[in-house]
């Protein structure tokens, strides 16, 4: 079944978990797919994932671009979010609108994704209102990183919790389909779930939240660089694709590989003719 904004926030009325994982491939993203997976996002942790970059801060409009259209040469059926990236949107409203254009036209997006509350109103009331569908990021936002003083998990007193509820109703008001929580402790991610009418999707914000997303490579146990509690390797491919290198190595050492098999004949008399010419 084709997923869309509609079918996505239906999914809550009908009490249906979401399901969401990041790509940034054409091959990874078929995959997806074809498994029925619920939402596809082409995430800014592709700076830290597959760019090597320290963070998401130093990902490009253009990087984000690349990376969404050849997942969405791969999506057919999944609904296809892109990140807004550092200071697409952040600088102004216009920007905002520009930007996000550009990621459905160039990238193919279907949806787009940026950071924060009450602060970002603005941009995704301009963002939807160009008819472009807005899924907001609340809680631990990676972007604003050097801000908040690391990965912190967010919403932890009094003040903080109030504010993250408020910013929830906020982005909600202002038009977004869905909003992300992240790092956020259970029971508030739970009761903001409650107070909202969208889907809330979580990556460390507990089961109580309308569906989840993790980054695909954490939950393959392929990025080791370093683990967030909140992953659960449900796969260990890592491992699986060392041991195959490893395997690959050691077979082209010996000279096992390539075998008759993966190799191409070609006939005796051609053979024979071209040594002939060569004596």
């Amino acid at each position: 079944m084709k997923q869309t904004v509609q079918t996505i926030r239906e999914k809550k009325t009908q009490g249906e978990r979401i399901s969401m994982l990041t790509c940034y491939d054409y091959t990874t993203a078929k995959l997806m797919d074809e498994v029925n997976l619920d939402m596809i996002l082409v995430g800014d942790s592709l700076g830290n994932v597959i760019l090597g970059y320290e963070d998401t801060v130093s990902v490009t409009m253009e990087e984000m671009i690349h990376h969404a259209a050849a997942v969405a040469r791969g999506t057919k059926n999944a609904l296809l979010v892109v990140d807004m990236p550092f200071l697409s949107y952040q600088t102004s409203v216009s920007d905002a609108v520009k930007n996000a254009g550009r990621l459905m036209k160039e990238g193919r997006a279907k949806a787009v994704k940026l950071e924060g509350g009450e602060e970002v109103c603005p941009q995704i009331e301009a963002i939807t209102k160009a008819s472009i569908p807005v899924m907001g990021h609340l809680g631990m936002t990676p972007q604003s990183v050097n801000t908040l003083g690391g990965f912190k998990v967010q919403g932890k007193t009094l003040t903080a919790a109030k504010k993250l509820l408020a910013d929830a109703k906020a982005v909600e008001d202002a038009g977004a389909f869905a909003v992300v929580l992240e790092c956020v402790p259970e029971r508030l991610a739970t009761l903001i779930t409650k107070q909202i009418s969208i889907p809330t999707i979580g990556i460390g914000a507990g089961a109580g939240c309308d569906g989840q997303v993790l980054v695909y490579q954490d939950m393959l146990g392929m990025f080791k660089d370093y683990q967030p509690k909140f992953v659960q390797h449900f796969a260990q491919v890592g491992e699986a694709m060392q041991t195959a290198f490893q395997e690959y190595i050691q077979a082209v050492r010996n000279g096992n590989f390539p075998t008759e098999k993966q190799s191409y004949a070609i006939s005796d008399d051609v053979m024979a003719q071209l040594e002939e010419e060569l004596v």
